[in-house]
């Protein structure tokens, strides 16, 4: 849980500890904001592209699970219209519904779950229930143009929409290569996400009833099934249920999201839409543009001077945060090309030009001065940056000689 979602009672931390308890998982609570924000989705994409959404790519994470209890794969559900069944006593869910057309009243979505390992290896019965779904929804005799996940399993002859790391494997290939900088193009970075999260997971055994989320999961590589089911991705969707941190503040949520969509679009030929669920207040949940989030995380935070104030009060670890941040913003775009250009402008500005900042970093951390105008030059270098003036690029290049004799006095 986050204390930010109403849940003080976890305040202190270290008692009681526990995840949560997996067979109460999706919980009627999550239910109840997956289909809120599922439907939020669906008009607000109706409303910009003016036709019903048919396909979906949606990264699922263990952590978040845990503390929301099961919001993605409620979503999830709801997109491809099937309601789950909970045991009256318990409140425990024992089973899967479809939802009728005709209660539904529009076309059903095509998912594809990209899963984090640690949610493979947490959350084994809701990779189970998401496979029942998908069956059952292939099952269906409707129209393809109300139900393009059965009229692709026509076509492709199996109905897994469910895929991760190799067993045992975390993360999605992209953190090496960016780190490296052994990478020429979008391409590259959708070739490593594609090689990283092509194996499948689907049930042990046929799906029947309630026994399908308890009977164990198996892998298989099949990486043509996720090529074919990215090349039909609309959008690319991920969700944060909380506010206690921002897409900025991890290199996961570039891996994922920024994998998705560099790899459907190198499969496509052309970017699908990309989607932010904000999840952080349960009875408003929000949906929109990446781009729109982006915006608001820079402006909120990266260029906030109280943050930036605060970071200084954290000596090498505060400039390690800013530098993290800038990683960040970088691979993002590298993998997505979403990020507004004007944000490096304004990081470099403020951040390194600024006489006082650049003093605390000189101070505090010159390693993290040094690779923060490495980073972007290398955004301009990559066409990232298009809109870096002259006078930005020389003091930036100057920053980085001025770094080394720092570090070299160190």
């Amino acid at each position: 849980g986050a204390p930010t979602r109403g849940r003080p009672d976890l305040l202190p931390t270290g008692r009681n500890f526990y995840s949560v308890d997996l067979r109460g998982l999706p919980t009627e609570a999550a239910w109840d904001l997956g289909r809120r924000s599922a439907e939020l989705l669906l008009e607000s994409h109706l409303q910009q592209e003016g036709d019903h959404l048919q396909t979906l790519a949606l990264s699922v994470w263990g952590t978040a699970t845990m503390r929301n209890g099961g919001e993605d794969i409620a979503q999830a559900l709801a997109l491809l219209g099937v309601r789950p069944v909970w045991d009256g006593p318990t409140r425990r869910m024992v089973d899967l519904e479809v939802i009728p057309l005709s209660l539904l009243g529009r076309p059903r979505v095509d998912v594809t779950l990209r899963i984090s390992g640690l949610f493979r290896d947490a959350f084994p019965q809701l990779v189970g229930w998401m496979n029942q779904a998908t069956d059952l929804v292939a099952a269906l005799d409707e129209p393809a143009e109300a139900n393009p996940l059965a009229a692709a399993a026509r076509v492709d002859g199996h109905n897994a929409r469910v895929y991760g790391s190799a067993p045992g494997a975390y993360g999605a290939g992209l953190q090496g290569l960016i780190d490296s900088g052994q990478w020429e193009s979008r391409g590259d970075l959708a070739e490593a996400f594609l090689n990283w999260s092509s194996w499948r997971y689907s049930n042990q055994g046929p799906s029947q009833g309630a026994s399908a989320a308890g009977g164990g999961i198996e892998a298989g590589a099949d990486r043509q099934g996720l090529e074919t089911r990215l090349r039909q991705v609309q959008v690319v969707l991920h969700n944060q249920d909380n506010r206690e941190h921002d897409l900025l503040d991890s290199d996961d949520y570039y891996q994922f999201q920024g994998g998705l969509s560099a790899a459907a679009e190198s499969l496509q030929g052309q970017a699908p839409a990309l989607w932010f669920g904000d999840h952080s207040r349960h009875g408003r949940p929000k949906v929109h543009r990446l781009e729109r989030e982006f915006d608001k995380v820079l402006r909120s935070r990266v260029l906030n001077p109280r943050w930036i104030g605060a970071m200084q009060e954290h000596g090498y670890k505060g400039g390690f945060e800013m530098a993290a941040s800038l990683d960040y913003l970088f691979a993002y775009d590298a993998s997505t090309g979403r990020v507004p250009d004007w944000g490096y402008g304004a990081i470099c500005d403020q951040w390194l030009r600024d006489p006082q900042v650049r003093a605390f970093l000189e101070r505090a951390n010159p390693w993290a001065l040094r690779d923060m105008g490495e980073r972007l030059l290398e955004a301009h270098n990559r066409g990232l940056w298009s809109g870096a003036q002259k006078n930005q690029l020389a003091a930036l290049r100057q920053l980085v000689l001025d770094s080394e004799s720092l570090i070299e006095k160190r």
